[in-house]
């Protein structure tokens, strides 16, 4: 037997004759092709016959409307706008939309009704707007993504900014094409002695015997990630300062970050006074990766009462998951010298955990490197939630099960992941006919549906057609 399924048809007209009379079935074809769907009432408002050109419209049940009151085929904030459309029978005044009612939910309508004969039947004339409806939907979601992106553009400009700001370490942000600075600090006004640097070019910091060292260090890391810093005179006072350049990139545009440093070396590791103006947690450890001092959003997230009850400790103890995170955090400063947006968790007091993303950086001091790490509240995930860890449902749902299972086990759960996607799939393409997709899966028919038993899939009477 031919197990393909059939495509659905449009639904005609069942009574034409009784109230077309000797119009015949040609005009009975042409109104029901007129519309997605064609109610015919008749002076109650019961309705006695329809016609659906959509076969989508069609295959939904909407023939169990004939007999039944078109208000109550439709949902309740619907009714009173069919009642007024039944009472304006002579002069439509505008279309209506109308959420009729199928199995299962309901569907959006346009109508305008009209009358159509001296006896007070009336033709209602539909036009389906679920697409228009998706469309909608989907561009509100697409408006309420870019609100949420805005949001969190604003929230990290304005992170940077504080942070930019409040830092004791002098810094500018340099146009790396231009050689012109952008934005300065305050720490580097007040060492500058000047009101502003937006606009100047970054030599007129320097002497003028010392301007041609400043652009050699400014040629020297747009070249290489480890350009040496260059010892150059204020041009304000004279002291001498280490200029370290390093280049980053935003966008299409190539920029550099000036550190002005006391020659000496970069600002005492112990002087964390700035830190705490900074408002996100903020922590500075050696390179053990044990903890030297922190800021107090840092002991706010992690359920610290004092600075003393996390100095000396391992920041493993508060940051990252157990023996994975911290040893490619530490891999990764000793490397390349910084770290930036690495998601991972922090753990409080009381167990408490809270998803985060971590920038540091290396800082040498004398013989010695510090790391400091700066946290920030992970944004908001896009995916659907993790619910269930143990029986993942998506590739992102898997990759957060690292650090939570062994990989033994994580093999497990993919494995039935992509059995479970291929099944689904499978049962799509045949219009979840169980035979034609064991067919393609090239399983029996037992094979399948011992699957779908196991995952949970089975359902009585799902499309057990014969091939």
């Amino acid at each position: 037997m031919d197990s393909t399924p059939a495509w659905p048809e449009p639904l005609p007209f069942r009574r034409a004759a009784d109230w077309l009379g000797a119009l015949g079935a040609a005009t009975a074809r042409v109104i029901a092709a007129a519309a997605d769907v064609t109610l015919v009432l008749d002076a109650e408002g019961v309705i006695f016959d329809l016609a659906a050109a959509s076969p989508e419209l069609a295959a939904l049940g909407i023939a169990d409307w004939i007999g039944r009151r078109w208000t109550d085929t439709v949902a309740p904030d619907s009714r009173v706008k069919v009642a007024e459309m039944l009472e304006d029978r002579v002069r439509p005044r505008r279309w209506r939309q109308v959420n009729q009612l199928i199995a299962g939910g309901e569907i959006p309508l346009r109508f305008i009704a009209m009358e159509a004969g001296p006896d007070g039947r009336m033709l209602a004339v539909g036009r389906d707007l679920r697409a228009a409806a998706e469309l909608q939907q989907r561009l509100i979601q697409a408006q309420q993504a870019m609100e949420r992106d805005h949001l969190a553009l604003r929230q990290a400009e304005t992170r940077y900014r504080a942070l930019f700001d409040l830092s004791g370490e002098p810094m500018m942000i340099v146009d790396a094409e231009t050689r012109r600075v952008i934005e300065a600090n305050r720490a580097a006004l007040a060492l500058t002695a000047r009101d502003g640097w937006t606009g100047e070019p970054l030599s007129a910091l320097a002497q003028d015997r010392d301007r041609e060292a400043v652009m050699v260090g400014v040629g020297a890391a747009l070249v290489s990630d480890k350009a040496q810093p260059v010892l150059v005179r204020l041009a304000a006072d004279g002291r001498r300062i280490r200029l370290s350049l390093s280049l980053f990139r935003q966008g299409r545009a190539s920029y550099l970050l000036a550190r002005l440093l006391p020659e000496g070396g970069a600002p005492a590791a112990g002087d964390a006074s700035w830190a705490e103006r900074v408002p996100d947690p903020f922590v500075l450890t050696d390179d053990s990766m044990t903890v030297i001092t922190a800021n107090a959003a840092f002991l706010e997230l992690v359920g610290a009462a004092r600075p003393e009850d996390v100095e000396g400790r391992p920041l493993a103890q508060y940051l990252g998951r157990p023996g994975i995170d911290g040893p490619l955090m530490a891999a990764q400063l000793r490397e390349h010298g910084f770290l930036r947006k690495f998601g991972t968790l922090a753990f409080g007091r009381f167990g408490a955990q809270d998803e985060v993303e971590v920038s540091a950086a290396a800082t040498p001091e004398g013989d010695a490197v510090r790391y400091s790490f700066t946290l920030r509240p992970a944004p908001l995930r896009r995916e659907v939630p993790v619910t269930n860890l143990d029986h993942p449902s998506s590739i992102e749902q898997l990759t957060q099960l690292v650090g939570r299972m062994s990989l033994k086990d994580i093999v497990r759960e993919s494995t039935d992941l992509i059995e479970r996607l291929c099944i689904e799939a499978a049962l799509r393409y045949t219009s979840d006919n169980r035979a034609n997709a064991a067919e393609i899966l090239g399983l029996s028919r037992q094979g399948l549906y011992s699957k779908l038993n196991r995952f949970g899939m089975a359902r009585a009477g799902a499309g057990d057609e014969e091939s």
